[in-house]
């Protein structure tokens, strides 16, 4: 990536659980794609708890200025959005960065998120909305029946 370059996500990463603390990525059961939920029979699809880690590409022209990520879950369909992110990003330059550098910050992001029903579903995230510069991840989530209520 030269210094002119847009900020792009570098890598996207479904997991059980994410952190990130000093620029580190904490990912536990990370890359799955399958997500398999206990479900009620007669109840309503219960909360899943999952993670999403990403690493995004800031060139030094793109650095200390504002930029937007967006993060949506859609269906299978990739029609429907069932959930969505918005964050600002704005990363700096430390004073004793040598020019030209690029800087490469972590995004961990614990969430819980219904999904609607069994099936496949897409994360598609993107900065800025430039066109072409987004990363997606494909999973199916799959249920289990359990006899009555689920706790």
């Amino acid at each position: 990536m030269d210094v002119n370059q847009p900020v792009s996500i570098e890598s996207l990463i479904l997991a059980n659980h994410v952190e990130s603390v000093n620029g580190l990525l904490y990912i536990s059961g990370g890359g799955w794609t399958t997500h398999s939920r206990a479900v009620a029979v007669d109840a309503p699809p219960p909360v899943s708890h999952i993670g999403l880690a990403l690493i995004v590409a800031v060139s030094w022209n793109e650095t200390n200025r504002m930029h937007t990520l967006i993060i949506e879950f859609r269906d299978e369909d990739a029609q429907n959005v069932i959930g969505s992110i918005t964050a600002q990003i704005n990363v700096g330059r430390p004073p004793t960065m040598r020019p030209g550098t690029i800087q490469y910050p972590t995004i961990g992001l614990p969430m819980e998120i219904v999904f609607p029903h069994q099936g496949g579903y897409e994360i598609v995230a993107h900065i800025d909305g430039i066109e072409g510069n987004e990363r997606r991840w494909a999973f199916q989530v799959q249920d289990n029946q359990q006899l009555g209520r689920a706790a």
